[in-house]
């Protein structure tokens, strides 16, 4: 093994958590280096929604738009409740103390946010919701302004619907029914001309996930900080019990010494079967939407020297169909909208198909203990399809490959799609004859199907008393499979507020640091918000910097004190470099 190298502080995985540390440790006069093992930078976070909860932060602020502290943890304490040292409320108070501390730091590091107003919290009727929101979005960015390092950034995957260039979520609603209001209208001109005239005019714009992640990006790299891309970190090291480095296949193998500590922030382990199925055996990896490298290397790495896990059988659970292409699409908005419903094997409804997506997915795992409704079926008719998009398919528009491969089933009865889908008929036929009743009469008395101001988001105003509601009457009428997929794992390494380490004990392990989908989450088996899951990893990166700023700076060889955990191998070795000026 090579000689090592030393620097203040490894943080390994180059996502917003990894990077808004980085940012921050390089403010505060550390030396940080990021080691990603995919050649891509961005992570998970540049194919996610890209969307930050930051409560009482300053873009609301210069809005007028009012909140607190206060307000959000009263909102986190009586949503999250109570499982265990990953929500602690110590852990909740510190999200949202400094959650407009991290964004103002942002700001200054060259990263402007916009609000996205109406963007509400997915329980905004608990003590403390927020009926406008506290969701930021990075602004759109062109990934020109990269230079060298576009090449390396992680491309958006999926097709035509994937390029569309939101400045935030809050467009996404209006877009879901262009072609039934002016004002819907109007909003999805403006997102299509800004696609299109980029196209045009040679721009490779980009919102959401892709922007925040890009942002991050250069701000790191123009302020000279190092990358090492394309590496596993494959153990930690430690000596006489503090974490002092990391072994990457790098070189035929090289030890980096850190100073002050380890950060991990190498995401989650969606992508382990093994793990997943271990934990909650219903669970598949092909149904997840994140990154081939989401394989939990570093969490098993430091449970294997004693760090504590904790929510290994949750994530942030989303319905997922498995189109022809094997890339799974979340289905959001089409649960929401008049004319839609989602059944069991049994033909029966059994959640509130407009509640959060995690929700939701919880209640498929839970029904399909005495029911199968893994898949199950989101149901519609003919005037569904006609009128809303359909995961990446327009409104109106339905690929001819995906009824030929049978991805999606239609026909011209409800009795002929059951047999398609081997649902019930009987069954379906009499939930879709109740349901219809309770649409025309305007309120759903089995689930509360648009009762919450969070249901009403993706909702057609056009359709009343109720515009989440509408009957299955119009043939022919349709059917998808949808999975409990996910968008991150929930479960991970247990910190504390300073996003330290934990041991079963309680006791944190000396200099080894996690956020993100690294770290079991503050906000337990709930998602509160639009943008936990990026705004955790930002505000724990943000404060774990802090944290890691403050400590003396260790001295010693770097000795393992356990055998540690090997990671996959890289597929290619190179590096990220600043200018030599910036060399240490």
């Amino acid at each position: 093994m090579q000689a090592h190298r030393t620097v203040d502080v490894v943080i390994i995985g180059a996502g917003v958590g990894g990077l808004t540390a980085a940012l921050r440790a390089h403010d505060l006069g550390l030396t940080p280096l990021v080691i990603e093992k995919s050649e891509y930078l961005g992570g998970t976070s540049a194919w996610s929604g890209g969307a930050f909860w930051a409560p009482d932060n300053p873009v609301m602020r210069g809005l007028g738009v009012g909140d607190s502290p206060e307000e959000a943890l009263r909102y986190l304490e009586a949503v999250v409740g109570d499982e265990g040292p990953c929500t602690s409320t110590a852990r909740k108070r510190a999200y949202v103390e400094q959650a407009r501390g991290c964004v103002e730091f942002l700001q200054r590091m060259g990263i402007p946010f916009v609000y996205a107003d109406g963007n509400c919290d997915y329980y905004p009727e608990a003590p403390g919701g927020h009926t406008r929101g506290r969701t930021l979005h990075a602004d759109i960015f062109d990934t020109r302004e990269l230079g060298e390092l576009e090449r390396w950034f992680r491309p958006q995957k999926g097709g035509i619907s994937q390029k569309i260039v939101l400045r935030t979520l809050a467009e996404a609603p209006p877009m879901t029914i262009a072609t039934r209001t002016p004002a819907a209208a109007k909003v999805a001109a403006r997102v299509v001309g800004r696609t299109v005239g980029a196209a045009v005019t040679g721009r490779h714009l980009v919102g959401m996930g892709q922007a925040i992640a890009a942002r991050l990006l250069r701000a790191v790299h123009g302020r000279g900080i190092e990358i090492w891309r394309a590496c596993a970190v494959t153990d930690l090291l430690f000596t006489g019990g503090r974490a002092t480095g990391v072994v990457v296949d790098r070189d035929g193998g090289t030890r980096v010494l850190a100073t002050h500590g380890v950060l991990i922030a190498a995401g989650g382990y969606a992508r382990d079967d093994t793990l997943r199925r271990k934990h909650r055996e219903a669970s598949r990896a092909r149904w997840t939407a994140v990154i081939n490298e989401d394989t939990g290397d570093l969490i098993s790495a430091a449970a294997a020297h004693g760090a504590a896990t904790a929510l290994l059988d949750e994530a942030i659970w989303t319905p997922m169909s498995i189109p022809p292409d094997g890339v799974a699409i979340p289905h959001l908005w089409e649960r929401s909208l008049p004319g839609s419903i989602m059944v069991d094997a049994s033909g029966a409804r059994f959640v509130n198909e407009a509640t959060s997506y995690m929700a939701v997915g919880q209640k498929m795992f839970e029904r399909n203990e005495t029911v199968p409704a893994i898949p199950s079926w989101l149901v519609f008719d003919a005037r569904h399809r006609r009128r809303y998009p359909l995961g990446a398919a327009p409104a109106g528009v339905t690929p001819r490959s995906w009824l030929s491969s049978g991805y999606l089933k239609k026909a011209p009865s409800l009795a002929e799609l059951a047999r398609l889908c081997d649902i019930d008929p009987d069954g379906l036929s009499a939930t879709v004859a109740r349901f219809n009743d309770m649409a025309s009469a305007g309120h759903d008395d089995d689930f509360g199907r648009g009762d919450s101001h969070h249901d009403r988001v993706f909702s057609d105003p056009r359709i009343g008393p109720n515009p989440c509601l509408g009957p299955l009457e119009k043939a022919p009428f349709y059917a998808l499979a949808v999975y409990p997929g996910d968008v991150g794992t929930v479960g991970g390494l247990v910190t504390d507020e300073h996003a330290r380490v934990l041991r079963e004990d309680g006791t944190s392990i000396d200099g080894l640091y996690a956020v993100g989908s690294s770290a079991a989450s503050a906000m337990g088996r709930v998602y509160p918000a639009s943008g936990c899951g990026v705004g955790s990893a930002s505000i724990f990166g943000f404060i774990a910097a802090g944290h890691l700023a403050s400590r003396e700076p260790a001295t010693g060889d770097g000795s393992s004190a356990g055998d540690g955990s090997s990671a996959s191998d890289a597929s290619s070795k190179s590096s990220v470099r600043p200018d030599p000026q910036h060399r240490r």
